[in-house]
């Protein structure tokens, strides 16, 4: 006997369910894929793919090298070997919760017992979903976000996400691109409910992840008010709260509030993976109010348990306030400055416009002007031809934007490794470019006043891959930085042409099947340099 249906790619071993877990794999998931067989190295494939897709730092592996490699990092003791507390070690719990305490600026002491700590984020997610939710019922979440998400909530709890999307374009006083409000909510709240869903929480994300936007302390306080009125929990996503490095802005936490509006339903995540660029050390934690949300975690936990000795290693970073304030965080927060300030500045000569955010480690780049038509298509034979470079960068789709031609561009990284990256970028660019310049072999030929094949000869072609140019005007917003919206276009060239005549014939097998003809009138001296180009074109 077998379990689950017979099919493509389906396992006779494996249930419905187990079959959708296995086959299941989003963009972020498959460019990660590509690049886990390619990786870039410096020496051992300085021609492997670049990776700027996925938001790591690494910034800073000779900080925490020095650190990591200190005598209290590696005290053992029985009971770091032996099973803990699922919600965490005591000693953990309590250096979590003085650390939130000081850096959330919250007005009273945080409370250990409030806190559990798992093996990431994306673990916190799945759990709280599974405790929260029913099978099938929602969340609500605004649009783009971080597209993993999906799969914390959806593949072990079936939870679903309804998307509350958030325009591109800037509206409302503040002028602002993908500007969240609390009628956006309402609104997004309203029409689950009409499509019969039940909604049991809300996700809010500050700093942002991929807008990388900075929501202030009263924002946020009219988002969780939302909450309150509709008896929605909030989670609320903190993961880069230490991850602002222009001093002029202020991170504010909800744990900093006076009060909550409903402490019982506010659920506040962080974890070590951003702020402290150990993505590796897969630490997450959760600070509640709710008892009985911590005791139901706390039946989970043993399924996303953190081993001991990392438990004793996180415990004495988070208590280290010596290096954290006096060698960590300037010198992470300097870096990430100038590494952010390389690659806008890179964006800006490219005519690329881009939120502009001193926050997080990537930046929310428009792209739109590449696409030959507003789809999710387009974007995502630009995302493939952006890993043809061998570089990977993290479109728009992976994180369920509305609208497509948005990329997530990393920038925590050595700048040769960035260097090496942009000059892919912009060769993927030239090139999508040159193919849109390009309609058809008969109008770039007379523009460069070249002699065509007998037009009568040629056959007509809808094949998909002729691409025409599109007038595609950037939003003239203040929140997007960019010099020149309109990049100019440079002369058609020879080389140019021979693109062109390549591209033709990859569209088209009249030209590889075919002889060219001189027709009537027309020049011999330019029909010879017209079958030399041709010649040259089909190798």
């Amino acid at each position: 006997m077998t379990t689950g249906e017979e099919g493509p790619g389906n396992s006779v071993y494996l249930s419905e369910r187990g079959n959708s877990i296995r086959l299941h794999e989003g963009i972020l998931q498959e460019g990660y894929i590509q690049y886990g067989m390619d990786r870039h190295h410096d020496t051992d494939n300085p021609d492997g793919i670049i990776n700027m897709g996925t938001s790591e730092n690494k910034l800073c592996y000779d900080l925490l090298h020095k650190r990591l490699t200190k005598p209290d990092m590696l005290h053992i003791n029985p009971s770091l070997l032996q099973y803990s507390d699922w919600r965490g070690h005591a000693f953990l719990r309590e250096a979590v919760a003085k650390f939130l305490t000081h850096y959330c600026c919250s007005p009273n002491p945080l409370k250990a017992d409030n806190v559990v700590v798992m093996n990431g984020c994306g673990s916190l997610f799945s759990c709280i979903a599974a405790v929260i939710c029913d099978p099938k019922d929602a969340i609500l979440i605004p649009t783009p976000f971080y597209g993993v998400i999906i799969e914390d909530l959806h593949l072990y709890s079936d939870v679903k996400l309804f998307h509350v999307p958030l325009d591109c374009e800037a509206d409302g006083k503040d002028n602002r691109p993908f500007r969240l409000t609390v009628g956006k909510l309402e609104e997004g709240l309203q029409r689950a409910k009409e499509e019969g869903l039940t909604i049991r929480g809300v996700i809010l994300m500050n700093p942002h992840n991929p807008l990388a936007e900075i929501y202030s302390l009263k924002e946020m306080i009219t988002f969780l008010e939302f909450a309150k009125r509709n008896a929605l929990h909030a989670i609320v996503d903190e993961v880069y709260m230490l991850t602002v490095f222009d001093e002029s802005v202020t991170f504010q936490s909800v744990l900093s509030a006076d009060s909550l509006p409903d402490p019982q339903r506010t659920h506040v995540m962080w974890g070590m993976s951003k702020d402290f660029a150990m993505a590796g050390i897969r630490i997450g934690t959760l600070y509640t109010e709710n008892r009985d949300l911590v005791e139901a975690l706390a039946k989970l936990g043993s399924f996303h348990g953190v081993p001991g000795t990392t438990q004793h290693q996180v415990a004495q970073l988070l208590q280290d306030k010596e290096w954290i304030n006096e060698e960590f965080l300037p010198e992470n927060r300097r870096r990430l400055k100038a590494a952010c300030s390389y690659m806008t500045g890179e964006l800006l000569s490219m005519g690329i416009p881009f939120l502009d955010r001193p926050a997080t480690l990537y930046v929310w780049a428009d792209l739109r002007k590449y696409l030959q038509e507003s789809s999710f298509e387009e974007e995502l034979s630009l995302w493939k031809c952006f890993l043809r470079h061998k570089v990977l960068l993290s479109c728009g789709q992976a994180f369920c934007c509305s609208v497509p031609g948005w990329f997530r561009i990393v920038f925590a990284d050595q700048q040769h490794h960035l260097q090496l990256g942009l000059k892919r970028i912009r060769e993927a660019l030239k090139e999508t470019e040159e193919k849109m310049r390009v309609p058809d072999i008969k109008q770039t030929s007379e523009e460069n006043n070249a002699a065509t094949v007998n037009p009568k000869a040629l056959p007509e072609n809808n094949s998909s891959d002729q691409l025409k140019e599109r007038d595609s005007p950037v939003p003239d917003t203040g929140s997007l930085a960019t010099e020149d919206c309109q990049a100019s276009k440079p002369a058609e060239s020879l080389d140019t042409l021979i693109g062109t005549l390549r591209h033709q014939i990859r569209s088209s097998d009249w030209l590889e099947k075919s002889t060219p003809e001189l027709s009537a009138g027309e020049d011999p001296e330019i029909f010879d340099v017209f079958k030399v180009l041709l010649q040259r074109a089909r190798k």
